[in-house]
């Protein structure tokens, strides 16, 4: 239990500061030439986009708890391009073909969200680790 409520926590900061660099830095000029399509009162759902990130890194990390076995960061990598695909296409895609974005920026948003994913894929994969089995006595 310890670990799952770790690797929640731990998932869970890290798609916040990944979010932050990629939506706050790297598409930040991108959304400034897209006022026409968000919110106007956006910034005060803000909190429902944090809450919707904590059920996700719990989920995440739950399902990852199912499946998993002990095969070291490649598991994690391939959890979390999995879980990306599932996630990040119909996000990135869903928007494009709903709202008037750029495709440019649908594309940014599969692809940076597969590698948040696969990121937070492979911190679990850290996190639930087995210790190595010590070497047989002689």
């Amino acid at each position: 239990m310890k670990k799952i409520l770790l690797g929640f926590v731990v998932v869970f900061v890290i798609l916040e500061v990944l979010d932050m660099l990629v939506h706050g830095v790297l598409l930040a000029g991108a959304y400034e030439t897209m006022q026409n399509v968000w919110r106007p009162d956006m910034a005060q759902k803000m909190w429902i986009l944090h809450l919707v990130k904590l059920i996700l890194a719990f989920m995440f990390t739950f399902i990852f708890t199912k499946g998993y076995e002990n095969k070291g960061i490649v598991e994690g990598v391939r959890y979390g391009f999995y879980m990306g695909i599932l996630l990040s296409v119909p996000y990135a895609y869903g928007s494009y073909a709903s709202f008037a974005i750029p495709y440019s920026v649908a594309l940014q948003w599969f692809i940076y969200a597969l590698v948040e994913y696969i990121i937070a894929g492979v911190a679990l994969a850290l996190i639930f680790r087995s210790p190595a089995a010590p070497p047989p006595a002689k």
